[in-house]
């Protein structure tokens, strides 16, 4: 459905300056993802460190010609562009999308809880997609922005929609509702998740409620939530463990493949065999089924359906793959909303290396053939993708529609055709994105383009990390900037990966230790100012070659610069100066300020786009006074030498601690380092980081050793008991330190700490895991992430994270996950 932009303008109650008879079917966000800019209406949205009206000539200059603003535009500048001024763009936003609900009368799923959103969403897709044709909130577009994006979706070919919601405060779910208006609700349970935003767990329960307001039939635990009356117009289908409710669950039988639910509905037991026996899965399901109940399905369909479900691999994942390819695996789900997501992630990731996509047939979607794949091709040719792969018989149909798109274009009616007729030979030096839905098994075609290596991974939570960087700017001042520290492999996490994703974020400067660091994320496509803190003179042409920005720290780097800038003709070349305040490690001397000024202005040869030094220990108060002392030096310094070279430049000295601790030392920029990874030394911090790096290994053997045994090279592990003992695929070669030989240390198996017996070993570590139940050859083992943190492996080694993160061996897989 699409809409004149002077209805638009009616609806949201906007103050016009229209001058084009546009139709509008897109609504736009953010100026980075434009696709269809002639159809498109970009909401100038607000936040701390952005200003959407920054970017209005940008997003003008690449064909966007419609606009809600709320602040004041100088519009002689944009001769063909309408502007709809509003008081405030994001109610605008929402009361588009609200109204855009009003129009069909149609069920509406609208789903809340702690834990448990996105999956039952997914599941329910999958147990309802034979009998509706569903609009679904996209991957977790579930905030004040993500449901307005979600609903703006609904077509006329859509007679089921299911969207979820989210909240981190009061006053959010009110909005929410207005915009989702659901006739059916679900909230799957309340957990711990943003318990910071409420006073207590039940104003968090009163919120998150809110959404079932108007809603016809609830489905709901009422172990956790025994507040609802059912009514003449609420009809309730409680669930419960432990009391008596509409659907009362009187067993769970579990084996180690499946569970046997046993519950009683309109006074009648039935058995219900489930296909996964985690305690989370399991409840999603009950909630599931629930919903089916209360849409009048019988328990065979029900029974039925649900053995077809899967565990859903929510996230996008990037793994390296054959002959230097990148593979982006997004293939739980293929429609033209997570098409449109994954193409984005996949352009961000690339840089500038040649993009393929591997697709199958969108299934269900509601829209004629023709109609649907139009769209996926201006999809792609709008992200300048060089290959395409189809895959289906949908595709195989239209491949005329394609064939002329791309520099190479191949078609298969099944992925069993496309493997009997490929070699992995055709894929060299190129992003490959996988986008399948669940029916075609593209995991197939993932494996088979994998490097190979042994299965010790560290999986990188790129969402994760996104995540943390909001959460450091939100503390930062509107004016300062942020340099984000990707040197030693991102502690460890990956150079390009992890740079690209910054830039997409927009931060201002990256650090790294060496100019060949520096080199690699250039021949990656970064085009961020880079400064290089350990430059020296073998380095020099590189500087200059790829535009890299040397941190000088003496006399001699200074002068031994200078003379290399003289030979070369080169003038006015970036630069870094290093201070010492007090770390004695790198950097000028308050003493030496007054002559490395001298020097800096009459030779003339570079120009200092900062000056900057570190603090030795902001995240300890004991050390507050001395923290000060610094600041207080490092402001004089600073002072001889804007005075004397007569320009202004960046002064930064606050790093990851001093951001929360010391915000008065913000200056005019921050360095962001392991924060961003997910660790701070500043413990009030940590509830509100999220882990971004997951280390995890498999079991490789579990055998049973005999009381008196031992274990391990020079028999140090010594068994006092018949015991279970596995062996996993990592050793201190890996990264894994023989520090934690002998039951220093341990890892995570099955929900549990097992404990390291013996010695570690180069490739292999021994562990016991006696105590835990179900477990075999081939599970996974978790060395630090979610349950394991990284910090207390730390303290078993007894030195800090830093050194457990940037000590993976780089031979162990690295996998970037996208949420």
């Amino acid at each position: 459905m699409s809409y004149t932009i002077k209805h638009i303008a009616s609806i949201i109650n906007a103050t016009c300056s229209i001058k084009l008879n546009s139709s509008i079917e897109y609504l736009l966000i953010d100026s980075r993802k434009i696709i269809f800019p002639n159809r498109s209406l970009f909401f100038a949205l607000h936040s701390k460190r952005n200003n959407g009206h920054n970017f209005i000539k940008a997003l003008y200059e690449n064909g966007v010609r419609n606009f809600v603003i709320d602040s004041a535009i100088d519009v002689e500048h944009f001769a063909e562009a309408n502007f709809l001024e509003v008081q405030n763009s994001l109610e605008a936003l929402q009361i588009l999308a609200s109204y855009h609900r009003s129009q069909y009368n149609i069920p509406v799923i609208g789903i809340t809880g702690s834990n448990g959103k996105t999956i039952v969403k997914e599941w329910l897709y999958q147990l309802l997609s034979p009998d509706f044709n569903i609009v679904r909130s996209p991957r977790s577009y579930n905030s004040q922005i993500g449901v307005p994006l979600s609903v703006w979706q609904i077509n006329t070919t859509h007679n089921l929609a299911i969207f979820e919601a989210g909240i981190s405060t009061t006053n959010e779910m009110r909005l929410l509702q207005k915009i989702i208006q659901p006739t059916i609700g679900i909230l799957t349970n309340i957990g711990n998740a943003h318990n910071e935003g409420f006073e207590n767990i039940e104003q968090k329960i009163a919120e998150k409620t809110q959404l079932f307001d108007y809603c016809k039939q609830l489905i709901f635990p009422k172990d956790v939530v025994n507040n609802f009356a059912e009514n003449d117009s609420l009809e309730l289908f409680d669930w419960s463990k432990t009391q008596e409710a509409k659907i009362s669950v009187k067993s769970i039988e579990k084996n180690s493949i499946s569970i046997m639910l046993k519950f009683i509905f309109n006074q009648q037991t039935h058995t219900i065999h489930l296909p996964f026996i985690d305690e989370a899965s399991i409840e999603n399901c009950i909630s599931c089924i629930a919903t089916m109940l209360a849409l009048n399905y019988n328990v065979i369909t029900i029974e039925q359906r649900l053995q077809l479900l899967q565990p859903l691999e929510m996230r996008m994942q990037l793994k390296k793959g054959i002959n230097n390819c990148s593979i982006l695996n997004d293939s739980y789900s293929n429609d033209i909303s997570s098409l449109s997501i994954a193409l984005d992630y996949l352009q961000q990731q690339s840089g500038n290396q040649n993009t393929t996509v591997i697709l199958s047939d969108i299934l269900q979607s509601g829209m004629p053939d023709d109609a649907l794949y139009k769209q996926v091709l201006y999809q792609l040719q709008q992200r300048k993708i060089n290959k395409l792969i189809a895959i289906g018989e949908q595709l195989y149909a239209h491949q005329h529609l394609f064939t002329q798109s791309f520099s190479q274009t191949a078609f298969y009616t099944s992925v069993q055709a496309f493997l009997a007729n490929t070699t992995t030979q055709q894929f060299k030096d190129e992003f490959i994105l996988l986008k399948g839905a669940r029916i075609f098994s593209f995991e197939t075609i993932s494996k088979w383009l994998e490097q190979k290596v042994h299965q010790t991974v560290m999986e990188i939570n790129l969402t994760a990390m996104a995540h943390n960087l909001k959460i450091y700017q939100n503390f930062l001042q509107p004016t300062t900037k942020l340099m984000a520290m990707v040197k030693a492999f991102s502690y460890g996490s990956g150079n390009a990966e992890v740079a690209r994703l910054l830039q997409f974020n927009n931060i201002d400067y990256l650090a790294v230790a060496y100019a060949d660091e520096g080199i690699d994320l250039r021949k990656a496509g970064i085009t961020l100012p880079i400064m290089v803190m350990n430059a020296d003179e073998a380095s020099f042409d590189a500087l200059v070659e790829f535009n890299l920005e040397p941190e000088l720290y003496s006399f001699y780097i200074y002068h031994n610069f200078h003379k290399y800038l003289l030979q070369q003709a080169i003038s006015k070349f970036s630069v870094h100066i290093k201070l010492n305040t007090g770390m004695n490690r790198l950097g000028f001397d308050e003493a030496e300020v007054t002559t490395l000024a001298l020097l800096l202005a009459e030779n003339n040869t570079m120009v200092v786009k900062t000056v900057f030094s570190h603090f030795t220990s902001s995240e300890n108060p004991d050390h507050d006074v001395f923290t000060t002392q610094q600041a207080n030096s490092f402001k004089r310094s600073c002072q001889i030498l804007e005075t004397t070279l007569g320009y202004h430049f960046v002064k930064h000295i606050a790093n990851t601690a001093g951001i929360f601790r010391h915000p008065n030392f913000q200056m005019d920029m921050v360095r962001l380092g392991i924060g961003l990874y997910g660790v701070d030394s500043v413990q009030s911090t940590n509830t509100i980081l999220q882990t971004v790096a997951t280390l995890k290994t498999t079991i490789a053997q579990i055998r049973t050793v005999q009381a008196g045994e031992t274990v391990g090279y020079n028999k140090k592990g010594i068994v006092t008991k018949e015991s279970k003992i596995a062996t996993i695929r990592i050793g201190y070669a890996d990264g894994f330190s023989r520090k934690l030989s002998n039951g220093v240390g341990g890892v995570f198996v099955k929900h549990q700490l097992a404990k390291v017996i013996g010695n570690v070993c180069m490739d292999m570590t021994m562990i016991d895991v006696t105590h835990i139940a179900n477990v075999t050859e081939g599970d996974e083992v978790e060395i630090f992430g979610n349950n394991l943190p990284v910090q207390q492996v730390a303290d078993w080694c007894g030195t800090i994270s830093y050194e457990i993160m940037t000590g993976i061996n780089q031979r162990v897989k690295r996998i970037y996950i996208e949420e």
